[in-house]
C-alpha cells in the first residue's frame, strides 16, 4: 500500500484518556473527544488526537503513540479521573516527567489536566516544568463535575492553543490569554469538593502554572493574578 503525504496542520491538541465511568453502564461512553474536536475546528489548522490509557503502562504506549508526529505547537491534555498524587492509576510526577522529556523535542507548550485533585500538587508541577518546553500547566485542586469542567479545560485549551509561541514569550500575553478563557465562568461556582465533601469554587480548585520564554523566567504559579486580571475586566 502507498504511503500518502498529508499536508498536516501546524498546532495539534492531543489527548490522553482513562475511562470515567460516569455510571454503571458507562463504558468508554463518555468522552472529552468531541468537546475538543469542536474547539480544534473553531481554531482551524489544529489537528486532534485521541488516545485511551488505563495503568502506567499503557500510558506510557499511548503517550509514544500520540508524539509520534511533531507539531509547531502541541498541547497535552491529561483527562481521567484524579486522586492525591494519582491521575488514572499514574503517578503525577511520572507524567510531568515523560512530557517534560518530549516537550524538549516535540514542541509541546502546554498541559492541561482534566482531573480531580491534581491542582494540589503545584509544587510539583513548578519543579517539573523547569528545563523543558512547556510553558504551562493547568489543573484542579479539589474534585470537579465532569461536564462544566471539560468546558473548562476545552475554553483553556481553545485560548491557549491559540496564543503560539510569540504569545509565549510574554507573561502578559499569557495571563491575558488564561484570563479571557476563564472570564465566561463565574469564579465563585462550586466546581466540585475538597476530601471532606465541601464544596470548592472555581477560584480556589483552578491552579494555573506558566512559564514564558526567555531567560530569566522560572515557573511559578500566577493563578492569583489571572483572577486579578479577570475581575479587573469584567464590567
Amino acid at each position: 500500500m502507498a504511503v500518502v503525504n498529508k499536508k498536516r496542520a501546524h498546532n495539534a491538541i492531543l489527548i490522553l484518556e482513562s475511562p470515567w465511568g460516569l455510571d454503571d453502564t458507562d463504558n468508554n461512553r463518555t468522552s472529552v473527544l468531541p468537546f475538543i474536536e469542536g474547539a480544534a475546528k473553531r481554531a482551524g489548522d489544529t489537528e486532534v488526537y485521541h488516545a485511551n490509557f488505563y495503568d502506567k503502562s499503557s500510558f506510557n504506549k499511548a503517550l509514544e503513540c500520540i508524539t509520534r508526529s511533531s507539531f509547531d505547537n502541541s498541547i497535552i491534555y491529561i483527562a481521567a479521573h484524579g486522586y492525591k498524587k494519582k491521575v488514572g492509576e499514574v503517578n503525577i510526577d511520572h507524567i510531568l516527567f515523560e512530557v517534560g522529556e518530549l516537550s524538549k523535542t516535540h514542541n509541546i507548550t502546554g498541559i492541561m489536566f482534566g482531573s480531580c485533585f491534581v491542582g494540589e500538587n503545584i509544587t510539583s508541577i513548578e519543579v517539573y516544568l523547569q528545563e523543558t518546553s512547556i510553558r504551562w500547566c493547568a489543573g484542579y485542586a479539589s474534585s470537579t463535575w465532569w461536564f462544566e469542567g471539560t468546558l473548562i479545560d476545552t475554553a483553556l485549551i481553545s485560548y491557549l492553543s491559540a496564543l503560539g509561541h510569540e504569545g509565549y514569550s510574554s507573561k502578559d500575553s499569557m495571563i491575558e490569554a488564561f484570563s479571557d478563557a476563564i472570564k465566561p465562568f463565574a469564579e465563585n461556582f462550586a466546581i466540585g469538593q475538597d476530601y471532606k465533601e465541601r464544596l470548592v469554587s472555581l477560584k480556589d480548585s483552578l491552579k494555573i502554572v506558566i512559564q514564558p520564554t526567555g531567560r530569566g523566567y522560572r515557573a511559578r504559579d500566577v493563578t492569583d493574578i489571572v483572577f486579578e486580571h479577570v475581575k479587573e475586566s469584567r464590567l
